[in-house]
Protein backbone atom coordinates (compact mmCIF):
# COMPACT_ATOMS: atom_id res chain seq x y z
CA UNK A 1 0.00 0.00 0.00
CA UNK A 2 1.88 2.69 -1.31
CA UNK A 3 -0.72 5.67 -0.56
CA UNK A 4 0.72 8.18 1.85
CA UNK A 5 -2.84 10.35 1.56
CA UNK A 6 -4.65 10.69 4.71
CA UNK A 7 -7.95 12.11 5.43
CA UNK A 8 -9.25 12.97 8.81
CA UNK A 9 -11.79 14.79 10.94
CA UNK A 10 -15.30 15.99 9.53
CA UNK A 11 -16.09 15.09 5.86
CA UNK A 12 -19.47 16.13 4.68
CA UNK A 13 -21.53 13.28 2.69
CA UNK A 14 -22.58 16.25 0.60
CA UNK A 15 -26.44 16.54 -0.82
CA UNK A 16 -27.32 17.09 -4.65
CA UNK A 17 -29.24 20.65 -5.19
CA UNK A 18 -32.43 20.22 -7.39
CA UNK A 19 -34.30 22.71 -8.75
CA UNK A 20 -37.74 22.03 -10.79
CA UNK A 21 -36.03 18.46 -11.67
CA UNK A 22 -32.85 19.57 -12.70
CA UNK A 23 -28.86 19.70 -10.90
CA UNK A 24 -29.10 23.46 -9.46
CA UNK A 25 -25.44 24.41 -9.82
CA UNK A 26 -25.45 27.67 -7.86
CA UNK A 27 -26.96 26.01 -4.70
CA UNK A 28 -24.62 23.71 -4.96
CA UNK A 29 -21.42 25.45 -5.32
CA UNK A 30 -22.64 27.74 -2.79
CA UNK A 31 -23.07 25.02 -0.39
CA UNK A 32 -19.48 23.47 -1.04
CA UNK A 33 -17.80 27.02 -0.02
CA UNK A 34 -19.82 27.16 3.14
CA UNK A 35 -19.16 23.83 4.60
CA UNK A 36 -15.25 25.30 3.89
CA UNK A 37 -16.31 28.12 5.78
CA UNK A 38 -17.27 26.31 8.40
CA UNK A 39 -14.45 24.41 8.72
CA UNK A 40 -15.15 21.05 7.26
CA UNK A 41 -12.42 19.27 6.91
CA UNK A 42 -13.50 17.59 3.33
CA UNK A 43 -16.08 17.21 0.76
CA UNK A 44 -17.41 13.59 -0.42
CA UNK A 45 -19.78 14.66 -3.60
CA UNK A 46 -21.74 12.28 -5.34
CA UNK A 47 -22.43 9.19 -2.52
CA UNK A 48 -25.73 7.66 -1.67
CA UNK A 49 -26.60 11.01 0.45
CA UNK A 50 -25.58 12.74 -3.01
CA UNK A 51 -28.14 11.11 -4.61
CA UNK A 52 -26.46 8.72 -7.03
CA UNK A 53 -28.56 6.23 -7.81
CA UNK A 54 -31.05 8.81 -9.23
CA UNK A 55 -28.26 10.21 -10.96
CA UNK A 56 -27.24 10.04 -14.97
CA UNK A 57 -23.64 9.27 -15.49
CA UNK A 58 -23.77 12.71 -17.27
CA UNK A 59 -25.16 14.52 -14.00
CA UNK A 60 -22.77 12.37 -12.03
CA UNK A 61 -19.52 13.59 -13.73
CA UNK A 62 -20.88 17.49 -13.02
CA UNK A 63 -21.52 17.24 -10.15
CA UNK A 64 -17.72 16.02 -9.29
CA UNK A 65 -16.41 18.25 -11.65
CA UNK A 66 -18.23 21.55 -9.65
CA UNK A 67 -17.13 20.17 -6.22
CA UNK A 68 -13.56 20.14 -7.15
CA UNK A 69 -13.69 23.47 -8.75
CA UNK A 70 -15.34 25.19 -5.93
CA UNK A 71 -13.46 23.55 -3.23
CA UNK A 72 -10.24 24.88 -5.39
CA UNK A 73 -7.65 22.52 -3.36
CA UNK A 74 -8.70 23.63 -0.22
CA UNK A 75 -9.90 20.48 1.16
CA UNK A 76 -9.64 17.34 0.09
CA UNK A 77 -12.51 15.81 -2.24
CA UNK A 78 -13.41 12.62 -1.94
CA UNK A 79 -15.54 11.42 -4.84
CA UNK A 80 -18.71 8.81 -4.58
CA UNK A 81 -17.63 5.95 -7.79
CA UNK A 82 -19.80 3.46 -6.41
CA UNK A 83 -21.61 0.85 -8.50
CA UNK A 84 -22.82 -2.46 -8.31
CA UNK A 85 -21.24 -3.23 -11.87
CA UNK A 86 -17.66 -3.22 -12.06
CA UNK A 87 -17.08 -1.43 -15.14
CA UNK A 88 -19.28 1.58 -14.04
CA UNK A 89 -17.24 1.98 -10.83
CA UNK A 90 -14.12 1.56 -13.01
CA UNK A 91 -15.23 4.27 -15.26
CA UNK A 92 -16.54 6.87 -12.27
CA UNK A 93 -13.58 6.09 -10.93
CA UNK A 94 -11.01 7.24 -13.71
CA UNK A 95 -13.32 10.45 -14.20
CA UNK A 96 -13.02 11.63 -10.68
CA UNK A 97 -9.03 11.23 -10.69
CA UNK A 98 -9.46 12.94 -14.43
CA UNK A 99 -11.49 15.48 -12.74
CA UNK A 100 -8.63 16.39 -9.84
CA UNK A 101 -10.32 14.43 -7.21
CA UNK A 102 -8.00 13.51 -4.40
CA UNK A 103 -9.01 9.56 -3.49
CA UNK A 104 -12.54 7.93 -4.35
CA UNK A 105 -15.58 6.65 -2.33
CA UNK A 106 -16.24 3.23 -3.94
CA UNK A 107 -19.39 0.93 -2.13
CA UNK A 108 -19.73 -2.81 -1.88
CA UNK A 109 -21.61 -3.87 -4.60
CA UNK A 110 -24.89 -3.80 -3.98
CA UNK A 111 -28.20 -6.13 -5.08
CA UNK A 112 -25.91 -8.33 -6.71
CA UNK A 113 -24.67 -10.15 -3.44
CA UNK A 114 -21.09 -11.08 -4.22
CA UNK A 115 -18.89 -13.54 -2.77
CA UNK A 116 -15.68 -12.15 -0.44
CA UNK A 117 -14.24 -13.00 -3.73
CA UNK A 118 -16.16 -10.90 -5.92
CA UNK A 119 -15.87 -8.12 -3.86
CA UNK A 120 -12.03 -8.14 -3.69
CA UNK A 121 -12.14 -8.79 -7.82
CA UNK A 122 -14.16 -5.99 -7.83
CA UNK A 123 -11.77 -3.46 -5.74
CA UNK A 124 -9.07 -4.81 -7.05
CA UNK A 125 -10.37 -3.82 -10.90
CA UNK A 126 -10.90 -0.40 -9.56
CA UNK A 127 -7.28 -0.10 -8.27
CA UNK A 128 -5.46 -1.34 -11.31
CA UNK A 129 -7.65 1.11 -13.06
CA UNK A 130 -6.58 4.40 -11.10
CA UNK A 131 -3.60 6.05 -9.09
CA UNK A 132 -5.66 8.11 -6.56
CA UNK A 133 -6.51 6.50 -3.20
CA UNK A 134 -9.37 4.27 -2.66
CA UNK A 135 -12.08 4.38 0.20
CA UNK A 136 -13.73 1.04 0.96
CA UNK A 137 -17.23 1.80 1.67
CA UNK A 138 -18.73 -0.95 3.58
CA UNK A 139 -22.61 -0.21 4.46
CA UNK A 140 -24.32 -4.17 5.08
CA UNK A 141 -27.86 -2.09 5.75
CA UNK A 142 -27.85 -1.09 2.48
CA UNK A 143 -25.81 -3.46 0.11
CA UNK A 144 -26.82 -6.42 1.78
CA UNK A 145 -22.97 -7.52 1.52
CA UNK A 146 -20.73 -7.15 4.41
CA UNK A 147 -17.26 -7.30 3.69
CA UNK A 148 -15.02 -9.13 6.25
CA UNK A 149 -11.98 -7.29 7.99
CA UNK A 150 -9.72 -10.61 5.79
CA UNK A 151 -11.15 -9.41 2.85
CA UNK A 152 -10.48 -5.61 3.32
CA UNK A 153 -7.00 -6.94 5.13
CA UNK A 154 -5.97 -8.40 1.97
CA UNK A 155 -7.26 -5.67 -0.48
CA UNK A 156 -5.24 -3.28 1.60
CA UNK A 157 -2.12 -4.95 0.53
CA UNK A 158 -3.00 -3.32 -3.12
CA UNK A 159 -1.54 0.30 -4.28
CA UNK A 160 -4.65 2.33 -3.81
CA UNK A 161 -6.74 1.14 -1.04
CA UNK A 162 -6.44 3.10 1.45
CA UNK A 163 -9.26 2.73 4.21
CA UNK A 164 -12.91 2.32 4.77
CA UNK A 165 -16.26 4.37 5.36
CA UNK A 166 -17.55 1.82 7.82
CA UNK A 167 -21.28 2.61 8.48
CA UNK A 168 -21.59 -1.11 10.04
CA UNK A 169 -22.43 0.09 13.14
CA UNK A 170 -20.35 -2.27 14.58
CA UNK A 171 -18.05 -0.40 17.13
CA UNK A 172 -16.15 -4.01 17.25
CA UNK A 173 -15.13 -3.23 14.06
CA UNK A 174 -12.97 -0.44 14.38
CA UNK A 175 -10.51 -2.50 16.70
CA UNK A 176 -10.44 -5.06 14.66
CA UNK A 177 -9.81 -3.43 10.99
CA UNK A 178 -7.31 -1.36 13.67
CA UNK A 179 -5.74 -4.93 14.79
CA UNK A 180 -5.61 -6.62 11.24
CA UNK A 181 -4.25 -3.55 9.17
CA UNK A 182 -2.55 -1.15 11.57
CA UNK A 183 -3.10 2.65 12.26
CA UNK A 184 -2.45 3.56 8.73
CA UNK A 185 -5.67 1.86 7.51
CA UNK A 186 -8.08 4.93 7.27
CA UNK A 187 -10.93 4.35 9.30
CA UNK A 188 -13.96 6.94 8.85
CA UNK A 189 -16.94 6.33 10.51
CA UNK A 190 -20.07 6.11 8.38
CA UNK A 191 -22.54 6.41 10.52
CA UNK A 192 -23.29 9.81 12.89
CA UNK A 193 -24.78 8.89 16.02
CA UNK A 194 -21.54 6.28 16.84
CA UNK A 195 -18.97 8.47 15.17
CA UNK A 196 -17.83 10.15 18.25
CA UNK A 197 -17.66 6.27 20.15
CA UNK A 198 -15.78 5.10 16.96
CA UNK A 199 -12.98 7.71 17.34
CA UNK A 200 -12.04 6.66 20.73
CA UNK A 201 -11.66 3.36 19.42
CA UNK A 202 -9.45 4.34 16.60
CA UNK A 203 -11.14 6.20 14.30
CA UNK A 204 -9.75 8.91 12.04
CA UNK A 205 -13.01 10.59 10.97
CA UNK A 206 -16.68 10.53 9.78
CA UNK A 207 -18.69 11.04 6.36
CA UNK A 208 -21.10 12.62 7.69
CA UNK A 209 -24.83 13.28 7.05
CA UNK A 210 -26.03 15.57 9.35
CA UNK A 211 -22.43 18.22 8.31
CA UNK A 212 -24.28 19.13 5.91
CA UNK A 213 -26.76 20.92 8.26
CA UNK A 214 -24.49 21.62 11.13
CA UNK A 215 -20.37 21.52 9.30
CA UNK A 216 -19.34 23.75 12.42
CA UNK A 217 -20.28 21.59 15.64
CA UNK A 218 -19.60 18.69 13.13
CA UNK A 219 -15.89 20.14 12.77
CA UNK A 220 -15.69 21.02 16.12
CA UNK A 221 -16.38 17.36 17.66
CA UNK A 222 -13.59 16.01 15.88
CA UNK A 223 -11.32 19.19 16.29
CA UNK A 224 -11.97 18.40 20.29
CA UNK A 225 -11.12 14.63 20.22
CA UNK A 226 -7.85 15.35 17.39
CA UNK A 227 -6.85 17.59 20.96
CA UNK A 228 -7.83 14.23 22.97
CA UNK A 229 -10.85 16.63 24.93
CA UNK A 230 -13.21 14.04 24.89
CA UNK A 231 -15.20 16.08 27.38
CA UNK A 232 -15.68 19.25 25.16
CA UNK A 233 -16.37 16.60 22.39
CA UNK A 234 -19.22 14.91 24.82
CA UNK A 235 -20.53 18.63 25.39
CA UNK A 236 -20.59 18.76 21.16
CA UNK A 237 -22.13 15.17 21.06
CA UNK A 238 -25.03 16.27 23.62
CA UNK A 239 -26.06 19.04 21.33
CA UNK A 240 -25.91 17.20 18.22
CA UNK A 241 -28.05 13.95 19.44
CA UNK A 242 -31.76 15.12 18.73
CA UNK A 243 -30.37 16.14 15.26
CA UNK A 244 -28.83 13.10 14.67
CA UNK A 245 -31.76 11.35 15.19
CA UNK A 246 -34.05 13.58 13.59
CA UNK A 247 -32.55 13.53 10.30
CA UNK A 248 -32.80 9.71 9.87
CA UNK A 249 -36.38 9.21 11.03
CA UNK A 250 -36.59 9.07 7.05
CA UNK A 251 -34.19 8.70 4.51
CA UNK A 252 -31.01 10.93 5.76
CA UNK A 253 -30.57 13.07 2.88
CA UNK A 254 -34.34 14.30 2.82
CA UNK A 255 -34.12 15.10 6.40
CA UNK A 256 -30.44 17.06 5.35
CA UNK A 257 -32.38 18.78 2.69
CA UNK A 258 -34.72 19.77 5.03
CA UNK A 259 -32.37 21.29 7.88
CA UNK A 260 -30.86 22.92 4.82
CA UNK A 261 -34.13 24.50 4.03
CA UNK A 262 -34.63 25.58 6.91
CA UNK A 263 -31.22 27.24 7.07
CA UNK A 264 -32.44 28.71 3.27
CA UNK A 265 -29.35 26.83 1.73
CA UNK A 266 -31.19 24.47 -0.80
CA UNK A 267 -34.69 23.87 -1.96
CA UNK A 268 -36.26 20.93 -0.48
CA UNK A 269 -36.42 19.08 -3.73
CA UNK A 270 -35.37 14.75 -4.02
CA UNK A 271 -36.09 12.39 -6.80
CA UNK A 272 -38.39 9.43 -6.80
CA UNK A 273 -38.93 6.87 -4.95
CA UNK A 274 -37.33 8.95 -2.30
CA UNK A 275 -40.00 12.07 -0.95
CA UNK A 276 -39.55 15.22 0.93
CA UNK A 277 -39.90 14.67 4.60
CA UNK A 278 -43.26 13.96 6.30
CA UNK A 279 -44.37 17.02 8.72
CA UNK A 280 -43.79 15.24 11.47
CA UNK A 281 -40.36 14.78 11.07
CA UNK A 282 -39.90 18.14 9.35
CA UNK A 283 -40.72 19.50 12.88
CA UNK A 284 -38.70 16.92 14.72
CA UNK A 285 -35.91 18.15 12.30
CA UNK A 286 -36.87 21.91 13.43
CA UNK A 287 -36.68 21.20 17.41
CA UNK A 288 -33.31 19.46 17.33
CA UNK A 289 -31.41 22.03 14.98
CA UNK A 290 -32.97 24.91 17.60
CA UNK A 291 -31.55 22.59 20.47
CA UNK A 292 -28.49 22.51 18.12
CA UNK A 293 -28.15 26.30 18.37
CA UNK A 294 -28.17 25.89 14.45
CA UNK A 295 -31.36 28.36 14.51
CA UNK A 296 -33.76 30.42 16.73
Amino acid sequence: MATTATFSGSYTALVTPFKDGALDEAAFRALVSWQISEGTSGLVPVGTTGESPTLSHDEHRKVVEWCIDEAKGRVPVIAGAGSNSTREAVELARHAEKAGADAVLVVTPYYNKPTQEGMYQHFKAVNDAIGIPILIYNIPPRSVVDMSVDTMSRLFELKNIAGVKDATANLARVSQQRHAMGPDFIQLSGEDMTALAYMAAGGHGCISVVANVAPKPCAELMAAVFKGDYAAALKIQDRLVPLHDAIFMEPGLAGAKHGLTLLGRVKEEVRLPLLPVTQPTGQAIHRAMVHAGLIN
